[in-house]
């Protein structure tokens, strides 16, 4: 009785091939169609065909990460319900599928963002990191957007200045690169001139709103969800704070809470992300996982290390095993919500994992080799092998 071991796959071109996968030791692939425009159908011969490529490497197709919902469904236009529809008829291809975990998010215009794609940390390897100044920097003076002063006070201003008054032309290309760019997994790309314009699409929706927005949508794909047998898992937050004056409506315990209530059934889940809901140092983790157990199907394992009290925003990914995230205790959750899956007889006993983020490390850094910011190979070698032997620490300790 172990976590189902799984790797994030972004499909043929990813550089991590479902052969290197297979040998890291993990059974399950983490992927999506991305090929696929956002709010179009995923049609049953798309699913199957990745699928087949999946299982003839001997790996099976254990999470979709993600079927993106299209930005108009989270800020409330009119077509939504058309988008939705068509939400509604990919869910039901993939559980004729025989795919049963569907991951989504509803963060609006970017689905997570770093300031730094290759911070380097003391042991020589490069992390993800989000440096809160900078991010200020690029809000206040290179993007330049309405009304951003009123997010910040006034000794952070004078600090985000100072920060980008040093950087140089090519730095400030870079940092934009690394904010707005896309990352491995998001959805979009885009110029500073497209970003702003689709910021402007959210002036009139706030937290209130994306809530309702969130709760309508998921009220509208439950019932299809539970016909077609799929479990639905939102993923928290990145970074768990509202940004670029839009709202983040997945952030802390109470968040889920509302978000349970809103739709009261085992397919309205979450995807525990130890990384997003440790950023912040008011989210009690193991208590969480206790507590949302029931309805977690999918985990992302990652620490991350809150860099200063003076600036808590400010973090970078960790090694598996290190950082704020007490992943001890975070996993013993884990592996006691299996134990009480099994007791119940439920028949999602293993709830799908996978390490989230790796460090660039060892042949990977060779600047000849192509990688993707965060999922590397060997970095999420190192996180599962460091996972499986904790978890396998942890069961027999247990008597499991």
């Amino acid at each position: 009785m172990s976590l189902l071991q799984s790797f994030r796959w972004f499909g043929p071109k990813d550089p991590v091939s479902l052969r290197d996968i297979r040998q890291a030791g993990a059974t399950g692939i983490v992927t999506a169609l991305h090929e696929v425009p956002n709010g179009k159908v995923w049609t049953t011969e798309a699913i199957e065909s990745r699928k087949t490529l999946i299982e003839n490497a001997g790996l099976t197709w254990a999470v979709v990460e993600s079927v993106p919902v299209h930005e108009h469904i989270k800020r409330g236009m009119p077509d939504r319900d058309q988008l939705i529809d068509n939400y509604r008829q990919t869910l039901r291809n993939l559980g004729a599928n025989g795919i049963k975990t569907v991951c989504y998010n509803f963060m609006p215009v970017l689905d997570w963002t770093r300031t730094d794609l290759a911070y380097v940390v003391a042991d020589g390897s490069e992390a993800l990191r989000f440096d809160a100044v900078a991010f200020a920097a690029f809000e206040l003076f290179l993007l330049k957007r309405p009304g951003a002063e009123a997010s910040y006070p006034e000794a952070f201003r004078q600090r985000a200045e100072a920060y980008f008054r040093k950087l140089s032309e090519s730095e400030k290309t870079l940092l934009i690169r690394n904010v707005i760019a896309g990352l491995p997994g998001s959805e979009e790309s885009f110029t500073v001139e497209q970003f702003q314009k689709v910021l402007d699409y959210y002036a009139e929706v706030g937290d209130k709103e994306l809530r309702e927005n969130l709760y309508y949508f998921i009220r509208a794909i439950v019932p299809v969800a539970e016909e077609a047998g799929i479990q639905l898992c939102i993923h928290p937050d990145d970074p768990p704070r509202p940004i670029l004056g839009l709202p983040r409506v997945l952030s802390t315990a109470d968040d889920v809470r509302q978000l349970f209530a809103a739709a009261d059934s085992p397919a309205n889940g979450l995807t525990f992300c130890t990384g997003s809901f440790g950023v912040r140092a008011d989210n009690d983790m193991p208590a969480m996982l206790r507590e949302f157990g029931p309805r977690t199907h999918f985990l992302h394992f990652r620490s991350v290390e809150r860099e200063t009290d003076e600036v808590p925003e400010t973090f970078h990914e960790a090694n598996h095993l290190e950082g704020h995230a007490d992943m001890y205790e975070v996993m013993k959750a884990a592996v006691e919500e299996m134990a009480r899956r099994k007791k119940e007889g439920r028949e999602d006993i293993r709830i799908p994992m996978r390490p989230d983020h790796g460090h660039r490390m060892l042949d990977d850094l060779n600047p000849d080799k192509r990688t993707n910011p965060g999922y590397t190979a060997i970095g999420r070698l190192r996180g599962l092998a460091e996972l499986r032997g904790l978890e396998l620490g942890i069961e027999r300790s247990l008597g499991f």
